[in-house]
């Protein structure tokens, strides 16, 4: 078994959160911050807390290094997502109320491996570098 393994399997409801999409907001350096001007940052995040109440974990982390796409948010998927191909989706700049609609309404048609995304979440799509990738998986 591996360390990462370990800690999901010993983590505190572990099995509850794997059952349903993870939606991770970036509120760190830039994101989330006066930075990115004309957003009220704390409403976004009501606004898919609101949404996905029940569907789906929102949480909150630190910079996760994509600033020159400020206002990141990763959309993992359940693990029947998982299980049916889906791999997590960066969006960056997602900086109006309709784009965290749009994200609110694919997760609650099951997300990544289960629905596709509104077409329009193409324009905030992109991938993070390796390193990247793998310090939100730990």
């Amino acid at each position: 078994m591996s360390k990462r393994s370990r800690r999901a399997a010993s983590a505190p409801g572990a099995g509850a959160g794997a059952a349903r999409p993870t939606v991770t907001v970036c509120r760190g350096c830039c994101c989330g911050t006066p930075k990115v001007p004309g957003l009220d940052h704390a409403a976004q995040l009501r606004d898919l807390r609101g949404a996905l109440d029940g569907t789906a974990t929102v949480r909150v982390t630190d910079c996760l290094d994509a600033c020159e796409r400020a206002n990141v948010v990763v959309v993992q998927p359940s693990a029947t997502g998982r299980r049916a191909g889906g791999r997590p989706v960066w969006l960056g700049l997602v900086n109006d109320r309709d784009a965290t609609a749009d994200i609110a309404a694919w997760v609650e048609s099951g997300g990544p491996g289960i629905a596709e995304p509104p077409g329009i979440l193409d324009l905030y799509a992109f991938s993070p570098s390796r390193r990247v990738r793998a310090e939100l998986d730990e």
